[in-house]
């Protein structure tokens, strides 16, 4: 009988971890874009949640689009931005501290928070941005751990080298979750024609973002 309880109680534990995890759908002339936020970066997840609920993102712009590097949005300025007008200044008055630590890194697909030169590393209140990335190879991230202090685990290295990303933003940059759909419609934003400014020539909307309903488990 005890190991019956102990058994549903681990499964309690488990499915009630998987539940509490924060996941956005960001909807787009494309498709959909769905983030997991991390549990162990409380301060940037609970301002992305925040956000989103308040319905903040609708209509924003990814409006930095770099191929093998990252696709950026949430200026609130990009709601109305004319074509051709250069962007990123935007903001909302506030930033939220950094949370960088060495399990999250920028591999493929992380969601990262944008930020200017803050001595904190605090970033943006409401710009970020998603990985793209590329491949490295041990010399390369050889390079990238001497010029930076940085040192990547085995496992990261791994990833870096089959799966890509931007191991340079380790260390800098808050990363707080990660795309678990749609980075196929990542790929096809980030190689959008763009002008000097990185800007796409044609405007990329988030058309929606919404929380994505938690599921429910009930036991007998």
């Amino acid at each position: 009988m005890k190991k019956v309880l102990i058994t549903l109680a681990a499964c309690f534990i488990t499915i009630s971890t998987f539940a509490q995890k924060n996941k956005i759908k960001i909807t787009t002339e494309y498709g959909n874009i769905v983030l997991m936020l991390y549990d162990n970066t409380p301060k940037n997840t609970d301002n992305m949640v925040k956000l989103t609920k308040d319905h903040y993102y609708d209509s924003t712009l990814f409006h930095r689009c770099i191929p093998q590097f990252v696709i950026q949005g949430g200026d609130p300025k990009s709601k109305q931005a004319k074509p051709g007008v250069p962007l990123g200044e935007g903001d909302l008055g506030y930033t939220v501290p950094a949370e960088i630590n060495d399990t999250d890194f920028h591999k493929r697909g992380a969601v990262g928070v944008a930020r200017d030169n803050t001595p904190d590393k605090s970033g943006s209140a409401c710009q970020f941005y998603i990985v793209v990335g590329k491949k490295y190879t041990d010399d390369d991230l050889d390079k990238v751990a001497k010029k930076s202090g940085r040192t990547f685990t085995a496992s990261q290295r791994e990833v870096y080298k089959t799966i890509g990303g931007t191991p340079h933003l380790d260390g800098n940059y808050t990363v707080f979750g990660e795309v678990i759909e749609g980075m196929d419609i990542v790929d096809k934003i980030a190689n959008e024609k763009r002008d000097s400014h990185d800007r796409p020539l044609k405007d990329i909307r988030m058309i929606k973002v919404r929380l994505k309903k938690k599921k429910h488990f009930l036991f007998f």
